[in-house]
């Protein structure tokens, strides 16, 4: 179950001509799809785009209506292959997926595609997962589009220009015959408005269709010498079309007045934020009418060397507004300068930092710094003045903590890591690979525990040159949704049959929980359009795998650490499994609260486990913490005078999950752990039974107190 519903707002889709649509990015594109003809949408989950594949999903019957086949792919390179269906057949395809690691996935079918280009629109949306907001390695789509010839399309974040985008994208795709990658960044992906919406239209030719007449040309298949003619037909036909498609249509947008002595350059995803600079310094307007001449990149490759020539005649300085690093827009135009012998000086890295977001912050002081270079009179009198009473922004970094990612309240993964927290005080430290998923976040405290990732699906392929047998046997990590991403095919088959040694725990909580909640080959729910309830264990014995052992309760902090310690002592040559399964406790707590609070509504009785320290027991040594680092675990004084120290405590957060007290007992600490069960709507007989154990506990209470009034008097 993924994380979000879009049901409701699926009715949106159905919106005709002249109707006015309202809601978030996501939905926008979509509706956008549906309005441009769209014969078959597929991708893979993944921040900022997660929710797109969401909405797909929950909007499969309108999709169905309309002759559109929706596919939710295994990873991003089986989506990319998906648009091979726009190569000799006349159909729009789009595919969606979380970038850069997305396109690093994809990049062989996207190459391939790139090669043989296209007859109909062929569409990647890439959700640029890149700054402050960002789960991933600092990295750009653009040079992989710059590598493959591909389009890159950078509308501005606002409904209209995001709609408008989808649209020119397949026209643009079939106009020069190849791909386009349309760039959507994180607050494009969140941003709410409105559009006003067209008929949603049926594919010109389905993929029903294709199938019943089927097609093929071989000067397509990129294998020599057509893939020779490939390249001379991307430089003699298709680049030009492409150009002369941008400028005809009229892609990229010119504000402001046409003379001055400066001008902006900026990518589409980065309008919002210069122009929110130049209203703050009083040189435009909330409706964005600006007195700054500013030249928006809504394609971002190719650049139109003509157009940006046009834009800066009459300039002295101009500013190129290019978030992340290297610099390609800014040495791309440099260079047109250089050829065209102009003099305009090129302003961009130097007043904006290579690398990092272009927060409101950094945005106003490079655009003020251009401005006070470049033309200081057209600064309004109060800006233009040094104003002392500007507050300086204050480092953060040295008055907040940092504040990691850490495993939610209740997840079963937790008490995996306490057990090989346990297994390692017993065996010594071992070499760990770790894999992408929630998993990863044992790297950080308190477990410590893996210290490299190489790519989704990789962690146990990462493993490699450990993997041929030594003093100690390597461990990796990888989740299930990374195993079924690519850990069956680059990880476990290279385990199998390269006859490792090593051992990989596959930490299975029956979603592809990190990216939301979708579902997966193995998750045990059951799913109308997709095939679930196919165990990880059958899948590993298929490829040769015969020592595996299954866990179906990873909260058995105990069973856990005796089958990780068998896995790394046991005589057995060949690789070693663990399928360590327990439900994703946010998924679960989204399906269970839910249904609790309709049966307490309806008057039935539902009980709650809850946990509890005991504080005449608790010593404060908080071993329980360093072996479970639940966010429900914390420290509290006591008004006891001769208990200096905070002892553990748990918070009305706790799930009952019980992974405290598993670990407590697994690692002998302490027993003061408790488990109380809070009953909603009790029966007749429980009312009468808490009503006498209450009376008896206060009769006893009195009891004790007046004891100690006796012997304090004494």
């Amino acid at each position: 179950m993924a994380e979000r519903s879009f049901k409701a707002q699926v009715e949106d889709l159905k919106l005709g001509a002249g109707e006015t649509f309202t809601g978030e990015g996501i939905l926008a594109i979509t509706k956008a799809l549906l309005e441009s003809g769209v014969g078959y949408v597929g991708g893979y989950q993944g921040a900022p785009i997660s929710h797109l594949m969401d909405v797909l999903a929950d909007a499969q019957d309108l999709l169905a209506d309309l002759g559109v086949r929706f596919e939710a792919n295994a990873n991003e390179a089986a989506a990319a292959a998906m648009l091979a269906a726009s190569v000799h057949y006349p159909i729009r395809g789009a595919v969606t997926f979380k970038g850069p690691v997305g396109v690093n996935v994809a990049s062989d079918a996207l190459a391939n595609l790139s090669s043989s280009g296209v007859t109909g629109g062929a569409l990647v949306i890439v959700g640029e997962d890149y700054g402050e907001g960002s789960s991933i390695m600092q990295e750009r789509s653009h040079p992989f589009a710059m590598k493959a010839q591909m389009w890159l399309l950078d509308p501005r974040p606002n409904l209209p220009s995001i709609v408008q985008a989808v649209k020119d994208g397949f026209d643009l795709s079939e106009a020069s015959n190849t791909p386009v990658m349309l760039m959507v960044r994180i607050r494009s992906c969140h941003v709410t408005g409105q559009f006003t919406a067209r008929d949603n239209q049926r594919p010109k030719l389905t993929v029903k269709d294709a199938l019943a007449n089927p097609r093929s040309d071989f000067n397509r298949v990129v294998l020599p010498p057509m893939s020779f003619a490939h390249e001379q037909d991307k430089v003699k036909s298709r680049w030009p079309a492409a150009e002369a498609f941008i400028r005809e249509r009229g892609l990229n947008e010119v504000f402001g007045p046409s003379d001055a002595p400066l001008g902006i350059v900026v990518q589409g995803g980065m309008y919002n934020g210069l122009i929110r600079a130049l209203q703050r310094l009083g040189l435009a307007d909330i409706y964005g009418a600006t007195e700054v001449p500013i030249y928006v990149l809504n394609v971002t490759y190719p650049l139109i060397s003509s157009e940006f020539l046009d834009f800066c005649q009459g300039k002295d300085h101009v500013l190129v507004v290019e978030e992340g690093q290297p610099e390609f827009i800014e040495t791309q135009l440099g260079s047109f300068l250089y050829r065209a012998e102009s003099r305009v000086k090129l302003h961009g890295k130097g007043l904006f930092p290579m690398a990092g977001e272009y927060t409101g912050a950094v945005m106003l002081n490079a655009v003020e710094g251009f401005i006070r270079h470049a033309a200081p009179h057209m600064l309004p009198a109060a800006v233009r003045a040094p104003n002392l009473d500007r507050p300086a922004i204050p480092d953060l970094t040295k008055t907040v903590p940092i504040r990691p990612p850490g495993f939610c309240t209740g997840c079963p993964e937790r008490p995996i890591f306490a057990a090989m927290k346990l297994v390692e005080k017993e065996l010594g430290k071992h070499q760990i690979a770790a894999d992408i998923g929630c998993h990863l976040f044992a790297s950080l405290p308190p477990f410590e525990i893996g210290g490299a990732t190489m790519g989704y699906g990789l962690g146990p392929a990462a493993n490699g040159a450990f993997d041929g047998g030594g003093e100690k046997r390597p461990i990796a990590i990888i989740g299930d949704g990374g195993f079924w991403h690519n850990g069956l095919s680059s990880s476990f088959t290279n385990m199998a049959f390269n006859r490792s040694d090593g051992v990989a725990i596959i930490v299975d909580n029956y979603y592809s929980a990190a990216t939301g909640g979708q579902d997966i080959m193995s998750s045990r729910a059951d799913n109308a359009s997709k095939a679930t309830k196919n165990p990880i264990a059958r899948a590993l014995r298929g490829i040769g795998i015969g020592w595996v052992r299954q866990i179906d309760r990873t909260y058995d902090v105990a069973k856990m650490r005796d089958t990780i310690r068998e896995a790394l002592t046991t005589s057995a040559k060949g690789p070693k499994v663990i399928v360590a399964s327990s439900e994703c406790m946010l998924n679960k707590q989204r399906r269970e609260k839910p249904l609790a609070q309709a049966a307490i509504k309806e008057g039935r009785r539902v009980e709650a486990p809850r946990f509890g320290i005991d504080e005449s027991i608790c010593t404060g040594d908080r071993a329980c913490i360093r072996l479970s680092g639940c966010p429900s675990l914390s420290l509290k004084r006591l008004d006891d005078p001769l208990r200096d120290d905070p002892i553990a405590s748990i918070d009305q957060s706790c799930v009952g999950c019980g992974n405290c007290g598993e670990v407590a007992d697994a690692a002998i600490l302490c027993p003061s752990f408790y488990r109380a069960d809070v009953i909603h709507n009790p029966g007749r007989w429980e009312r009468t039974f808490a009503t006498l154990r209450t009376h008896l506990i206060r009769w006893l209470q009195s009891r004790r107190d007046a004891r100690r009034l006796t012997w304090g008097a004494e």
